[in-house]
C-alpha cells in the first residue's frame, strides 16, 4: 500500500529540501499582505484554473507557429521558397484563352516573357527581402522591449547602467542540495493542506549587505520558533563572557514583538515605545528622514515617486504570542531583529507560497535552514595549522600586530610550566571567529 507524504517523512531519517525559489529584484518591494489574504487568493485562482483546465478545447486549433524565432537563414529561406513556387504556379495553370487567334497571342507572349523573367524574378525576390528585413527588425524591436536574457547572453553592461535597473538574483539556496535529519525527533507533528511557507533571509550585523542565513518558516508558526534558529557569533561571545541576554525583539511594519520568555529578559522596546509617545515631533522628523534613505531612492527609480507617510502607530505585543500570519508585512521589505543589547540584524521576507507535496511535512522539522554562511577561520600565525583561540596586540614577541594563537602556540611561547606569563607588556583577547 503506497504510504502518504507524512508517514514517508517519518519514516526517513533524512529528507531533502526541494530546489528551487523566488527570482527577484532586490530592491522591489512588494505591497503590504498577509498570509490568510495570500492563502484565500491563491487557493481561488488554483480553483479557477483547475475549472479551466477541465474545458472541452478539442474544437479550438492552437499553435505556436507564430512564437517561432526564425533566424535570418530561415527567413531567406522561406521567402525563396515563395517566390519560385508562386513562379511554378504561374506556368503550370496558364489563363483560359477563348479567341481562336489566343495561340498565337501566347506565342507572341511567350517571347517577351523570355525576356522579362528575369526582371520579374528580381523584383519579386527584392520584395520578399523586404519583408524579411522588415520582419527581423520586428523581432529585435520586441526583443528590445522585453530585454529577455534568454534571447542574448551577452549583458551589455553600459545599458543596464543608463537604465539603473539591476539584475534579477536567487536565493542563496536554489542550487544548493540539503537535507533534514530527522533522527533526532521525537514527533511527528503532520503539516496540514494548505500551509503557507515563507522564505526568510537574515543579515550580518556588520557586514549589513552580507546573507548569513536563509530560513523557511510556516506561516502558523510563532516569532520566537525564528529566533531560535538565527545564529550570530555575538550570542556565543556573551555567552562566553558570561554576560548573555535573552532579551531581543523583532520589529515588522509597526509592530514590535519583544522576546519575554525568560524570566530575566527584559523589554527592550519599552524605552522606545516611550520615546515616541513623549517625543512625537522629533519622531516625525526622524522618520521622515528614513523614508528618504537611499533604499527608497532605489525604489522610487524603479516604481515611481510616492507620497511621504505618516509615522506610523507602533504597538508590542510579545513573540511567544503571535505568529507570521498574523502580521501584516511586504515582501523584499527590510525588518529589524535586535539581541544582545544593540546587535542588529536585517530580516527579509522573500517569497510566500504553499506548501509542495515535496516539501518536508512534518511541522516539528520547521523552521529549516536552507542556507548558512561558513565561517572564515583564521588559523594560528606560529603553527599555521590549528585555529585561532587567542590574539594579541602589542606583543613585543611577534612578528605580527595583532597577532593570532592556537591554545598550544600561546602557552609555549607567553607561559611558564606552572601556566604565569613570561611578560606582561602585551593585550591578550580570546578570539572567535565570524
Amino acid at each position: 500500500m503506497e504510504r502518504s507524504i507524512p508517514e514517508a517523512a517519518e519514516c526517513d531519517l533524512s529528507i531533502p529540501i526541494p530546489r528551487g525559489g523566488p527570482i527577484y529584484v532586490p530592491n522591489m518591494v512588494g505591497p503590504s499582505t498577509r498570509v490568510p489574504h495570500f492563502q484565500t487568493c491563491l487557493l481561488s485562482e488554483l480553483r479557477n484554473l483547475e475549472a479551466e483546465l477541465s474545458e472541452d478545447f478539442s474544437h479550438l486549433d492552437i499553435s505556436v507557429d507564430d512564437l517561432k524565432i526564425f533566424t535570418e537563414d530561415d527567413l531567406m529561406d522561406m521567402a525563396l521558397k515563395e517566390v519560385f513556387q508562386g513562379r511554378e504556379n504561374d506556368e503550370n495553370h496558364p489563363p483560359l484563352l477563348d479567341q481562336p487567334n489566343a495561340r498565337f497571342g501566347e506565342k507572341k507572349s511567350n517571347r517577351k516573357r523570355k525576356g522579362t523573367n528575369d526582371s520579374v524574378l528580381e523584383s519579386d525576390c527584392i520584395e520578399k527581402v523586404e519583408q524579411v528585413v522588415r520582419i527581423k527588425q520586428k523581432q529585435e524591436e520586441d526583443k528590445a522591449s522585453v530585454k529577455l536574457h534568454s534571447f542574448d547572453r551577452r549583458i551589455n553592461e553600459a545599458v543596464h547602467k543608463s537604465t539603473r535597473t539591476e539584475r534579477m538574483r536567487t536565493l542563496r539556496s536554489t542550487s544548493s542540495t540539503r537535507k533534514v535529519n530527522t533522527a533526532s525527533l521525537q514527533e511527528h507533528l503532520p503539516v496540514l493542506y494548505p500551509e503557507v511557507v515563507l522564505s526568510v533571509e537574515v543579515y550580518h550585523n556588520v557586514r549589513k549587505g552580507t546573507k548569513i542565513q536563509e530560513l523557511l518558516v510556516l506561516g502558523g508558526q510563532t516569532l520566537t520558533a525564528l529566533r531560535d534558529k538565527i545564529f550570530c557569533s555575538t550570542d556565543q561571545v556573551m555567552h562566553k563572557a558570561g554576560q548573555h541576554d535573552p532579551s531581543g525583539y523583532f520589529l515588522i511594519e509597526d509592530v514590535f514583538c519583544p522576546d519575554l520568555r525568560d524570566p530575566s529578559a527584559i523589554d527592550l522596546t519599552r524605552p522606545i515605545l516611550d520615546w515616541l509617545r513623549d517625543s512625537k515631533e522629533e519622531a516625525q522628523k526622524k522618520w521622515e528622514y528614513i523614508i528618504t534613505g537611499e533604499l527608497q531612492k532605489k525604489q522610487k527609480a524603479i516604481m515611481g515617486e510616492k507620497s511621504a507617510s505618516q509615522l506610523p502607530h507602533f504597538r508590542s505585543i510579545e513573540m511567544h504570542k503571535i505568529r507570521f500570519c498574523d502580521l501584516s508585512f511586504q515582501l523584499g521589505a527590510g525588518y529589524l531583529y535586535c539581541h544582545q543589547g544593540d546587535c542588529t540584524h536585517t530580516l527579509v521576507i522573500r517569497d510566500m507560497r504553499l506548501i509542495h507535496p515535496e516539501d518536508v511535512h512534518n511541522r516539528a522539522v520547521y523552521p529549516i535552514i536552507t542556507f548558512q554562511l561558513k565561517l572564515r577561520f583564521q588559523k594560528c600565525n606560529v603553527c599555521k595549522i590549528f585555529r585561532a583561540t587567542k590574539v594579541t596586540v602589542d606583543d613585543k614577541w611577534t612578528p605580527e600586530n595583532p597577532c593570532y594563537f592556537c591554545d598550544e602556540c600561546f602557552s609555549l611561547l607567553h607561559q611558564a610550566d606552572d601556566g604565569t606569563l613570561l611578560y606582561t607588556d602585551f593585550v591578550e583577547y580570546d578570539y572567535n571567529h565570524d
